[in-house]
């Protein structure tokens, strides 16, 4: 089924062995993406969360409380007619990774992030060969283009759901390095996210917090972490 119907309509969702992966039922309705494509996944775990966030809801029907099933819809209906597109659009972080812009003042935030940022730009370094260049300011720096290629070169190793998985993380960080830290297992999904905030921690420290903001960085938060599970639940 679709995310089309808005009230619960089943008794018990389940995951099934399907071919050479695993669906999810609606009592003994398969769970089909918005495409209509059979929603098959490559892992029994990730099938029986799916199965598990269909089983949490409560009457209507809500989509932000299905990320898994979201993530899922995406790998087979977007991303796995043709990768391509995700994969650039992924590696183009690394022309602009959070991580490389800093801060010119005050030096105490300049130092926070020197402390927090480049022990993975180094760990990029060594891990992809792909060393990149931090400056001060927001000037755009361009990266070298081995660099570059490289990171696109460890982009394009995941296959579709992890794609789905990594995009998440990256988007929503900022930066492609601190994405493929925890996709790599190098970089526990909350601390990436925190090293991503440290710039609004900072500010937050000084000005206070606001209600506002607050909440919708929460949202992201939940989101990254979500996107950290899929890739768990993919093995």
């Amino acid at each position: 089924m679709s995310l089309t119907p808005r009230k619960r309509f089943w008794t018990a969702a389940r995951p099934r062995a399907e071919g050479t992966g695993f669906g999810v039922s609606l009592d003994a309705r398969p769970l089909k993406t918005p495409s209509g494509a059979a929603l098959v996944v490559p892992t029994e775990a990730l099938a029986a969360a799916i199965a598990a966030e269909w089983d949490a809801l409560d009457g209507e029907i809500r989509p932000e409380r299905l990320p898994l099933t979201r993530a899922a819809n995406s790998a087979i209906d977007r991303i796995a007619p043709d990768p391509a597109p995700v994969i650039d659009a992924i590696a183009e972080y690394g022309g602009s990774d959070l991580l490389c812009y800093r801060a010119i003042r005050p030096q105490a935030l300049a130092d926070r992030q020197a402390a927090g940022w480049d022990p993975w730009l180094a760990w990029a370094a060594r891990s992809f060969h792909a060393p990149l260049v931090a400056v001060a300011g927001i000037t755009h720096q361009p990266q070298p283009a081995a660099s570059l290629a490289a990171l696109r070169a460890a982009v394009a190793e995941h296959r579709p759901f992890a794609l789905a998985g990594l995009h998440g993380l990256v988007a929503l960080s900022g930066s492609l390095v601190l994405g493929l830290a925890v996709s790599r297992g190098a970089l526990a999904p909350g601390e990436a996210w925190g090293i991503g905030r440290i710039d609004e921690t900072f500010q937050a420290e000084q000005w206070g917090l606001d209600a506002e903001a607050e909440a919708a960085a929460e949202a992201s938060r939940a989101d990254f972490l979500h996107s950290a599970r899929l890739l768990t639940l993919l093995g």
